[in-house]
């Protein structure tokens, strides 16, 4: 389902619930300190982030288990989207329950990556994601 909006002209429009995702992906970024987003879209049907777990985050053994893996990360943003999208009229939505993960190695795959999110717009006619 195209919830969160629309590809025009290359670019990405969000629907009120691709700004939540939107919203709810900067939340994410403030909640945990020891993440930045290094970049992401929100598409009509999916979302790509790049997320970097920051090493240079200091603080005590109670601070430190405010540290959430991936997973749990993930799991933060998606019931916390959902929650508002729910709230606000749309309460069918549902995220898909599992999600791909990649580890990003060297500084050339994540070029890559930002290059992939950044134009992910402009190919989305022709992504496997698009039904059309």
């Amino acid at each position: 389902m195209h919830w969160f909006g629309h590809v025009v002209n290359g670019k990405m429009v969000l629907s009120p619930w691709g700004n939540i995702a939107h919203e709810q992906l900067l939340w994410l970024e403030k909640q945990f300190q020891h993440i930045r987003l290094d970049g992401f879209v929100v598409m009509p049907n999916h979302v790509h982030v790049i997320v970097e777990i920051r090493r240079d985050v200091v603080g005590n053994g109670r601070d430190r288990s405010l540290q959430k893996p991936i997973p749990e990360l993930m799991g933060a943003f998606k019931t916390t989207s959902s929650k508002i999208i729910h709230q606000r009229g749309l309460p069918g939505f549902r995220w898909q329950k599992s999600y791909y993960d990649r580890l990003l190695r060297t500084d050339d795959e994540l070029e890559h990556a930002r290059w992939y999110i950044r134009t992910n717009p402009e190919r989305w006619y022709r992504d496997r994601n698009n039904d059309k």
